[in-house]
């Protein structure tokens, strides 16, 4: 299998694994009547998850806000029949991201922000790299 689909196959289940860690937590409160099944709500605060929790679910929305990318640029490279020009780069681009969800879910602290900042910016970098060689820019 190309390293860029195993990377994007890699990456769904990062997403997919930090989704069922914080919704499996909300699950067992409302199993156990600790809370009601709609006490979380889009755009408001109305519960307060301990902390290791909202990291879990911010680094869940980042993946969520980031893996289309991702995806398109994997499929732009198999319609193309470049997926070459992704493969060099997937396997340091997936640490990259494991490196960031990771921070994010350790802490928010000054010090992990500004790594796991950095890790984004240096994604975004491959991804424009990579955007550049599939159109033929550079």
């Amino acid at each position: 299998m190309s390293p860029a689909i195993c990377t994007l196959l890699c990456f769904a289940a990062l997403t997919a694994g930090l989704a069922l860690a914080y919704v499996s937590y909300r699950v067992a409160l409302v199993l156990t009547r600790k809370a009601a099944p709609n006490a979380w709500t889009r755009n408001a605060q109305s519960w307060q998850d301990p902390a290791i929790i909202t990291r879990i679910h911010h680094a869940h929305l980042n993946c969520v806000e980031n893996l289309p990318v991702y995806a398109a640029i994997v499929l732009a490279g198999w319609i193309t029949q470049q997926l070459a020009v992704i493969d060099a780069l997937a396997g340091v681009f997936l640490a990259l991201r494991l490196g960031q969800s990771a921070l994010h879910v350790i802490s928010t602290a000054p010090a992990f922000v500004f790594i796991r900042a950095n890790f984004w910016i240096l994604q975004m970098l491959i991804t424009g790299y990579w955007i550049g060689r599939l159109c033929g820019w550079l």
